[in-house]
């Protein structure tokens, strides 16, 4: 079934676009009879007899009633309780609602799409992570198929293109070899509750010389919402014809000292129809994690743009989970619907999916803006 994903990947999508072409075209209606013409004042021409002048040329004042139809696209991916993902579902079997009020889904795709990805990586693990995310680095182009086209790109403070887009396999498993990942410096942070006084910079001993105390944890320079936001530039362009994806591998550590915020980034994301797709490093038990901290920043990002959210405890993970975020990025139901009904005074729309087949997980875009309807993408 996966080759025959890859072999539709080139055709499938191309007959669905086309689809959505010729319901997005805009309709032409004639609301008076051709009949009703008025005719255009006459010139006459100097020294040509009245029954010899040319007819009039007459005006076409039929009124022309232009509407724009805006389609919405939704990915959507359905697993069942075992995490697998579930394919055969029909159109029927599913419901999308736009701020609550359902909408009418007009086109239906369940054929995979090849991809465009940003491979997004962390330099700035610790140590012990950076070497097991180095060791398995070359696993990655084992995901792509010759219809996807990737690029790749490192980040902490700032980022790196390591290497543009390209579908050709064999360069990505070189680039991907030859990349040297550094590791995280440790800094002796200082502790405010214990710290003395400091001046221009300058801690200075306390009045009654007690040590200055800090501890010996990573400074923490990781820009993840910058990184992010500069792989969805990269994606922006590619066309709606593919899935288009940001290959996150980190840790989910993150700066306060991001150029780009949170929900700036989010726009971005949705404005373009970019999925973020999750592999975490940090060895945490994700639900010890989550109960503990709530969602981090990168499961947000996944979260709310459709993408998914992996965890590897081992590097033994990673090779399994890299195939993972491609099978699964690939092959998903796209749904198309005309929105109606909803508040346009508002620029952002919720969406969400349900499917009528009970005990299955359903995972979508959490919503959309209405302008970025229409732009180029």
């Amino acid at each position: 079934m996966h080759r025959r994903g890859k072999a539709l990947a080139n055709t499938q999508p191309q007959v669905l676009m086309t689809r959505i072409l010729f319901a997005s075209v805009a309709l032409l209606l004639l609301s008076v009879p051709a009949g009703a013409q008025a005719t255009a004042p006459q010139h006459a021409t100097p020294g040509v007899p009245p029954q010899q002048q040319p007819a009039p040329p007459q005006q076409d004042t039929r009124t022309r009633i232009v509407s724009r139809t805006e389609l919405v696209i939704v990915p959507v991916t359905v697993k069942d309780s075992r995490g697998d993902l579930v394919a055969g579902l029909e159109q029927d079997e599913f419901r999308v609602y736009e701020d609550g009020v359902e909408q009418k889904i007009i086109l239906f795709d369940s054929n995979p799409f090849p991809l465009s990805a940003v491979v997004l990586i962390d330099n700035n693990l610790t140590t012990k992570q950076a070497e097991q995310v180095q060791r398995s680095l070359v696993s990655i182009s084992a995901g792509f198929g010759p219809s996807d086209e990737a690029a790749v790109m490192t980040y902490e403070e700032y980022q790196d293109v390591v290497s543009d887009f390209s579908n050709n396999n064999d360069d990505l498993f070189t680039k991907l070899k030859r990349l040297e990942l550094g590791s995280r410096s440790t800094a002796m942070v200082a502790d405010p509750t214990t710290a003395g006084p400091v001046i221009n910079g300058q801690s200075l001993p306390s009045a009654q010389g007690v040590p200055i105390h800090g501890s010996a944890r990573p400074a923490n320079n990781t820009a993840l919402d910058d990184a992010i936001f500069a792989a969805g530039q990269m994606l922006k362009s590619r066309g709606r014809d593919r899935r288009k994806i940001i290959f996150l591998v980190s840790d989910s550590s993150n700066s306060r000292h991001n150029e780009h915020t949170y929900a700036e980034t989010l726009r971005s994301l949705l404005a373009a129809d970019i999925s973020v797709y999750s592999i975490s490093v940090s060895h945490t038990i994700p639900g010890k994690s989550l109960l503990q901290h709530g969602l981090g920043q990168a499961d947000k990002y996944a979260f709310e743009t459709g993408g998914d959210t992996f965890y590897a405890s081992k590097e033994d993970d990673l090779d399994r989970l890299y195939s993972s975020v491609t099978e699964e990025a690939r092959n998903q139901y796209t749904l198309t619907f005309s929105p109606h009904g909803a508040d346009k005074t508002k620029d952002y729309h919720s969406i969400e999916v349900r499917v009528k087949r009970p005990d299955l997980n359903v995972s979508a875009r959490e919503g959309y803006y209405q302008s970025s309807l229409g732009v180029a993408h």
